[in-house]
Protein backbone atom coordinates (compact mmCIF):
# COMPACT_ATOMS: atom_id res chain seq x y z
CA UNK A 1 0.00 0.00 0.00
CA UNK A 2 1.32 3.45 -0.90
CA UNK A 3 1.63 6.03 1.82
CA UNK A 4 -1.42 8.20 2.36
CA UNK A 5 0.66 10.92 4.05
CA UNK A 6 1.10 14.30 2.41
CA UNK A 7 2.58 15.82 5.59
CA UNK A 8 4.34 14.23 8.54
CA UNK A 9 2.20 13.34 11.53
CA UNK A 10 4.04 14.01 14.80
CA UNK A 11 2.77 12.33 17.97
CA UNK A 12 3.43 14.41 21.07
CA UNK A 13 2.61 13.88 24.73
CA UNK A 14 4.03 12.66 27.99
CA UNK A 15 6.27 9.66 28.54
CA UNK A 16 4.00 6.65 28.72
CA UNK A 17 1.31 8.17 26.49
CA UNK A 18 1.90 5.44 23.91
CA UNK A 19 3.46 7.58 21.19
CA UNK A 20 5.82 4.87 19.92
CA UNK A 21 3.27 2.04 19.92
CA UNK A 22 0.48 4.17 18.46
CA UNK A 23 2.90 5.67 15.94
CA UNK A 24 3.90 2.24 14.64
CA UNK A 25 0.25 1.15 14.38
CA UNK A 26 -0.76 4.42 12.69
CA UNK A 27 2.07 4.12 10.19
CA UNK A 28 0.83 0.64 9.24
CA UNK A 29 -2.70 2.01 8.73
CA UNK A 30 -1.40 4.81 6.52
CA UNK A 31 1.19 2.78 4.63
CA UNK A 32 3.87 5.12 5.89
CA UNK A 33 7.22 4.84 7.62
CA UNK A 34 7.33 5.24 11.40
CA UNK A 35 10.26 7.00 13.02
CA UNK A 36 10.93 7.45 16.73
CA UNK A 37 13.12 10.43 17.61
CA UNK A 38 14.48 8.75 20.75
CA UNK A 39 15.55 5.68 18.75
CA UNK A 40 17.18 7.92 16.15
CA UNK A 41 19.06 9.85 18.88
CA UNK A 42 20.30 6.59 20.41
CA UNK A 43 21.36 5.29 17.01
CA UNK A 44 23.28 8.48 16.17
CA UNK A 45 24.92 8.74 19.61
CA UNK A 46 25.46 4.98 19.95
CA UNK A 47 24.29 5.19 23.56
CA UNK A 48 21.00 5.10 25.42
CA UNK A 49 18.91 8.12 26.38
CA UNK A 50 19.61 7.54 30.11
CA UNK A 51 23.35 7.38 29.35
CA UNK A 52 23.18 10.60 27.33
CA UNK A 53 21.36 12.33 30.21
CA UNK A 54 23.87 11.01 32.76
CA UNK A 55 26.94 11.85 30.70
CA UNK A 56 25.98 15.17 29.07
CA UNK A 57 22.86 16.42 30.82
CA UNK A 58 19.39 17.31 29.62
CA UNK A 59 20.47 20.44 27.75
CA UNK A 60 22.74 18.56 25.32
CA UNK A 61 20.12 15.86 24.93
CA UNK A 62 17.52 18.49 23.96
CA UNK A 63 19.95 19.96 21.40
CA UNK A 64 20.44 16.54 19.84
CA UNK A 65 16.72 15.89 19.94
CA UNK A 66 15.96 19.16 18.11
CA UNK A 67 18.53 18.37 15.42
CA UNK A 68 17.21 14.84 14.88
CA UNK A 69 13.59 16.02 14.67
CA UNK A 70 14.56 18.74 12.18
CA UNK A 71 16.35 16.18 10.01
CA UNK A 72 13.41 13.77 10.09
CA UNK A 73 10.91 16.52 9.24
CA UNK A 74 13.04 17.63 6.29
CA UNK A 75 12.62 14.20 4.70
CA UNK A 76 9.57 12.58 3.16
CA UNK A 77 6.35 12.50 5.24
CA UNK A 78 6.45 9.99 8.09
CA UNK A 79 4.64 9.20 11.30
CA UNK A 80 7.04 10.55 13.91
CA UNK A 81 6.92 9.79 17.63
CA UNK A 82 8.88 12.33 19.67
CA UNK A 83 10.05 12.39 23.27
CA UNK A 84 7.81 13.90 25.92
CA UNK A 85 9.84 17.11 26.20
CA UNK A 86 10.42 17.74 22.49
CA UNK A 87 7.27 19.79 21.89
CA UNK A 88 8.18 22.04 24.85
CA UNK A 89 11.02 23.65 22.86
CA UNK A 90 9.56 26.64 20.95
CA UNK A 91 11.79 26.13 17.88
CA UNK A 92 11.05 22.42 17.68
CA UNK A 93 7.34 23.08 18.19
CA UNK A 94 7.36 25.67 15.37
CA UNK A 95 9.21 23.26 13.07
CA UNK A 96 6.73 20.48 13.83
CA UNK A 97 3.70 22.66 13.12
CA UNK A 98 5.32 24.15 10.01
CA UNK A 99 6.43 20.84 8.44
CA UNK A 100 3.80 18.47 9.82
CA UNK A 101 0.79 18.16 12.04
CA UNK A 102 1.11 17.68 15.79
CA UNK A 103 -1.22 15.17 17.46
CA UNK A 104 -1.34 15.21 21.27
CA UNK A 105 -2.02 11.84 22.89
CA UNK A 106 -3.60 13.18 26.08
CA UNK A 107 -3.37 10.58 28.83
CA UNK A 108 -4.13 11.22 32.54
CA UNK A 109 -1.41 11.08 35.17
CA UNK A 110 -2.65 7.89 36.86
CA UNK A 111 -2.47 5.96 33.58
CA UNK A 112 0.93 7.42 32.71
CA UNK A 113 2.23 6.43 36.15
CA UNK A 114 0.90 2.87 35.78
CA UNK A 115 2.74 2.58 32.46
CA UNK A 116 6.11 4.07 33.45
CA UNK A 117 6.61 3.15 37.11
CA UNK A 118 8.25 -0.22 36.48
CA UNK A 119 10.58 1.02 33.76
CA UNK A 120 14.05 2.20 34.63
CA UNK A 121 14.73 4.18 31.47
CA UNK A 122 13.10 7.51 32.42
CA UNK A 123 15.90 9.89 33.50
CA UNK A 124 13.52 12.71 34.44
CA UNK A 125 11.84 10.43 36.98
CA UNK A 126 15.02 9.57 38.85
CA UNK A 127 13.95 11.65 41.85
CA UNK A 128 12.92 11.02 45.45
CA UNK A 129 9.25 11.29 44.36
CA UNK A 130 8.96 9.99 40.77
CA UNK A 131 5.15 9.99 40.71
CA UNK A 132 5.03 13.56 42.00
CA UNK A 133 7.65 14.52 39.42
CA UNK A 134 5.57 12.95 36.65
CA UNK A 135 2.45 14.80 37.82
CA UNK A 136 4.32 18.13 37.99
CA UNK A 137 5.80 17.59 34.53
CA UNK A 138 2.35 16.87 33.14
CA UNK A 139 0.87 20.00 34.70
CA UNK A 140 3.73 22.13 33.39
CA UNK A 141 3.63 20.62 29.90
CA UNK A 142 -0.14 20.37 29.45
CA UNK A 143 -0.63 24.00 28.23
CA UNK A 144 2.09 23.51 25.61
CA UNK A 145 0.73 20.14 24.47
CA UNK A 146 -2.64 21.89 24.10
CA UNK A 147 -1.07 23.91 21.26
CA UNK A 148 -0.94 20.75 19.12
CA UNK A 149 -3.09 20.75 15.99
CA UNK A 150 -5.15 17.78 17.21
CA UNK A 151 -5.86 16.25 20.61
CA UNK A 152 -6.76 12.59 21.04
CA UNK A 153 -7.94 12.08 24.63
CA UNK A 154 -7.43 8.82 26.47
CA UNK A 155 -10.33 6.37 26.54
CA UNK A 156 -10.20 3.68 29.22
CA UNK A 157 -9.84 0.23 27.72
CA UNK A 158 -8.66 1.40 24.29
CA UNK A 159 -6.10 -0.75 22.55
CA UNK A 160 -3.13 0.63 20.64
CA UNK A 161 -4.92 -0.27 17.39
CA UNK A 162 -8.07 1.59 18.48
CA UNK A 163 -6.10 4.72 19.39
CA UNK A 164 -4.32 4.57 16.00
CA UNK A 165 -7.70 4.36 14.25
CA UNK A 166 -8.94 7.34 16.27
CA UNK A 167 -5.90 9.36 15.19
CA UNK A 168 -6.45 8.31 11.57
CA UNK A 169 -10.11 9.35 11.79
CA UNK A 170 -9.12 12.75 13.20
CA UNK A 171 -6.56 13.22 10.42
CA UNK A 172 -9.22 12.44 7.81
CA UNK A 173 -10.83 15.77 8.68
CA UNK A 174 -7.70 17.92 8.37
CA UNK A 175 -7.09 19.25 4.85
CA UNK A 176 -3.72 18.55 3.29
CA UNK A 177 -2.53 15.76 5.59
CA UNK A 178 -3.78 12.57 3.96
CA UNK A 179 -4.40 11.64 0.35
CA UNK A 180 -7.71 10.00 -0.43
CA UNK A 181 -7.37 6.38 0.58
CA UNK A 182 -9.61 3.41 1.01
CA UNK A 183 -11.59 5.28 3.67
CA UNK A 184 -12.34 7.90 1.02
CA UNK A 185 -12.74 10.76 3.48
CA UNK A 186 -9.34 12.41 3.32
CA UNK A 187 -8.55 15.45 1.25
Amino acid sequence: MASRLRRSVVLVGMMGAGKSAVGAALARLLGAAHMDSDEEIERAAQESIPDIFARYGESLFRDREAAVIARLLDGPPVVLSVGGGAFQDPQTRARITDRGIAVWLDVPADVLWARVKARGNRPLLETADPRGTLERLLETRRPVYAQADLRVPYERGSTVARVARRVEAALDHVPGVLTTGERGQAT
